[in-house]
């Protein structure tokens, strides 16, 4: 059943000229930036963050600050199912490139660090919310996110995947308004301190379907931890410019979306709740509508579950109880 999958994988690079494709989700954080009259400005402006964020991080052998900056393209993976050439959009993700402009040299930085996908849309904004409709305690549908999960590894796992990227993956996101985090003795010269969650939260328990493990770091120069989601060791299987490149990629992404986290005027002590109505933030110059975003993962739930779950559900079913 499996070979009946086969996924294409696009690349188009995320610059001040880039125009989301027809494909892609509109809540994804990049494609929320280049809309609208500031599109430019933002992309500008959130790519000299990226790059600024880099070289503070980076210090050494770096005397005015300018030694690195990064380039991202967007990764784009379409999968057809049947063989029949029709692809549905599966996953987006960004790999990060790091441009060392005193040597001339162009290094691989990290695939993944924003994570986007349809089937999780579904899942989230579509499946739970209707399991949970007339429930007087919350809960979560059996199997829930198990196909997503499947479809993911296996992805990560095809051939396509392996000739386009050297590693795996590391998926990096916001932490939860609802969980408290206390911070560790252990310090990494790049991640920084690390935290630990007092409870597990239901996208850690998603993302273990999709084979990642999670680890909390606040690293130098930020105010809160970030989640760090991957495959593996994180702190020996890549170097430290590449878990830069994911840092300041990602923390400038949650400097706009979550600016009462990531860009708060107070740094987060040994025990740390994030909280999203904390006023004594500041804003970036960069535009942003986050309640347009939430309205627009139902409806990008909708899509998934009339073009991808309903036509192939019982495709998937078998693919799912027989994927290991």
């Amino acid at each position: 059943m499996s070979q009946d999958f086969t996924f294409t994988i696009k690349s188009l690079s995320l610059d001040e000229n880039y125009q989301p494709a027809d494909s892609t989700r509109i809540t994804t954080n990049f494609a929320n930036l280049a809309r609208g009259e500031s599109r430019q400005q933002n992309l500008r402006n959130a790519l000299n963050m990226i790059d600024n964020s880099f070289n503070a991080l980076a210090h050494w052998d770096n005397p005015k600050g300018d030694r690195y900056s990064v380039e991202l393209d967007i990764i784009s993976v379409d999968m057809d199912i049947e063989g029949s050439g029709e692809a549905f959009p599966s996953i987006e993700v960004l790999k990060t490139n790091i441009v060392d402009h005193k040597t001339g040299e162009r290094i691989e930085g990290i695939v993944g660090n924003n994570f986007s996908s349809y089937v999780r849309d579904y899942d989230f904004s579509v499946l739970l919310l209707d399991h949970n409709k007339d429930q007087p305690q919350f809960s979560i549908p059996d199997n829930f996110g198990d196909l997503h999960g499947k479809l993911f590894q296996y992805f990560v796992n095809s051939s396509a995947y392996q000739q386009h990227f050297k590693k795996l993956p590391v998926i990096c996101l916001s932490v939860s308004d609802n969980k408290t985090y206390h911070r560790t003795e252990n310090k990494h010269p790049v991640l920084g301190f690390e935290y630990e969650p007092n409870e597990s939260s239901l996208t850690e328990q998603y993302f273990k379907k999709m084979g990642l493990q999670v680890r909390y770091f606040m690293p130098p120069n930020s105010v809160a931890p970030l989640a760090f989601y991957f495959f593996g060791d994180l702190l020996n299987d890549y170097t430290n410019l590449e878990l830069i490149s994911t840092i300041s990629t990602m923390e400038t992404f949650q400097k706009i979306y979550r600016p009462e986290i990531y860009n708060a005027n107070a740094v987060a002590g040994n025990c740390y709740q994030p909280n999203l109505k904390n006023q004594d933030h500041s804003i970036t110059h960069i535009v942003y509508d986050r309640e347009e975003r939430s309205k627009l993962a139902i409806k990008q739930g909708k899509f998934a579950e009339e073009h991808f779950i309903k036509p192939y559900q019982n495709v998937l079913e078998q693919w799912s109880s027989s994927y290991v």
